[in-house]
């Protein structure tokens, strides 16, 4: 007996399993479970993925839907992990409560870097894992240095395919290989979720802001997303947009919309704020916009290739330049989208739909911009990202580094030429150290 186990925690992210369940990615099994993750910050609050309109239309993917986080009440999933003495209690205790017994396990999980997911590898030892992403997150480093008893254990990383071409850097320090959940597959189950959207204004071809709570994140203040969204509105009337539809994130307070509405009154501008929680790709569908504006959002990627529709990016400057740390696992997504989609207030670009880089060369930007977030888990890209950074770095690709970051590991563009030495010197190293030693005492 087998039994697979589908930890979700978006509508999203089951949808993308749902396809890759509908392709035959995953072999037969005697048991499939939809583990629902609620990683609200108040989860009590905020409605879980199986509460969605339209997943009514998943659900028959699988045998049985659980909610972790009633299994581990009063813990919260993204928080909680179980101590390393205590996995073979939680093992038997969640073997008891979903009804494995003995049953051999196969896990699919999204972020295998962090808690949920991270905990179920723990807890549920030997399993073999596949990681599935729904986002541009995939194309990127792992994160965190992962334990190897974990790394190996995973098969694969199945992804969309939202930048044709660009492979996953995900997990690949473990010699793991990214495979593609079939576009049609997806957009298939995609047009099932549609029927969901029946309480939608009926709007064709609008102008669709996509909101996304950076401010939750801690990337923007609540001020700079309200201007963010202020900006999207002035760029899509500027382009000659008259009717205009905002979505907001779930999770945004109403007050989001308050400012842009009163912009709005201004241009002369009919602007309809959606209440309803949609996926994008259901309006995608129903309004067929004629053009999609957002920050850094997958569904940008998803709306250019996946529908065919008309993009614009905005503030991915300001970000690449606010996002914190370095290794802030947002920088590729924001990467991509910067080096990729035309910038809104380029009416040429966005007319025309002008891509910005083709896929080799993006696919060695993100490798390097790999490396310099990620040094440790990824030393063997060091010599091509030297390389691509002593070709290609100029004032247009410097927005994807940092100096100091590019200084500290002896990068090209670091430093001026004639002092490249330096970060290399143990000598001109060890008394930097002892510096910030003496600097930390002194502040102590």
């Amino acid at each position: 007996m087998t039994t697979q186990i589908f930890q979700a925690s978006t509508l999203y992210g089951t949808a993308t399993l749902a396809a890759a369940l509908d392709s035959g990615c995953f072999r037969p099994a005697d048991r499939r479970i939809l583990l629902v993750c609620n990683n609200a910050a108040t989860p009590e609050t905020t409605p879980a993925l199986d509460e969605a309109p339209g997943f009514e239309k998943l659900r028959d993917r699988f045998d049985d839907v659980i909610l972790y986080n009633e299994t581990i009440f009063p813990f919260h999933p993204g928080g909680w992990a179980p101590r390393v003495d205590d996995m073979p209690l939680w093992e038997r205790f969640l073997r008891h409560e979903w009804q494995l017994g003995d049953e051999e396990v196969e896990l699919a999980v999204e972020s295998i870097q962090v808690n949920p997911s991270l905990a179920l590898a723990q807890i549920f030892t030997g399993a073999p894992v596949t990681v599935y992403a729904d986002g541009l997150m995939s194309y990127g480093p792992t994160r965190n240095k992962i334990d190897p008893l974990v790394g190996t254990r995973v098969d694969r990383v199945l992804h969309l395919d939202l930048v044709p071409g660009l492979k996953p850097l995900l997990l690949t320090e473990f010699g793991v290989e990214g495979e593609l959940v079939q576009t049609a597959a997806f957009t298939k189950v995609l047009a099932e979720l549609a029927p969901a959207g029946a309480e939608l204004p009926d709007i064709e071809e609008p102008a669709l802001l996509l909101g996304q709570y950076l401010s939750a994140l801690d990337i923007l203040t609540a001020e700079q997303e309200e201007n963010l969204h202020v900006r999207m509105l002035k760029g899509a009337a500027a382009l000659g947009h008259t009717k205009v539809v905002f979505k907001p994130h779930p999770s945004a307070p109403a007050r989001f919309t308050r400012l842009l509405e009163q912009e709005a009154e201004r241009l002369k501008v009919e602007l309809t704020v959606l209440d309803t929680p949609v996926l994008a790709e259901v309006l995608y569908q129903r309004m067929r916009p004629a053009l999609v504006v957002g920050c850094f959002s997958t569904a940008l990627l998803t709306a250019k290739a996946l529908y065919g529709l008309p993009v614009a990016r905005i503030g991915t400057e300001v970000l690449l330049e606010q996002l914190t740390p370095y290794e802030n696992s947002n920088r590729v997504p924001v990467t991509i989208v910067d080096a990729l989609l035309p910038a809104l207030g380029d009416r040429g670009a966005v007319t025309e739909q002008r891509t910005g880089m083709d896929v080799d060369t993006l696919g060695a930007l993100i490798r390097a911009v790999g490396f310099a977030m990620q040094p440790k888990i990824y030393p063997s890209l060091r010599p091509e990202a030297e390389a691509w950074l002593a070709r290609n770095l100029n004032q247009r690709t410097m927005r994807y580094f940092k100096r100091r970051r590019l200084s500290s590991l002896a990068l090209p563009g670091g430093v001026p030429a004639q002092l490249a030495f330096i970060p290399r010197n143990p000598t001109v190293r060890r008394m930097a150290k002892k510096a910030r030693s003496l600097r930390n005492s002194v502040r102590r």
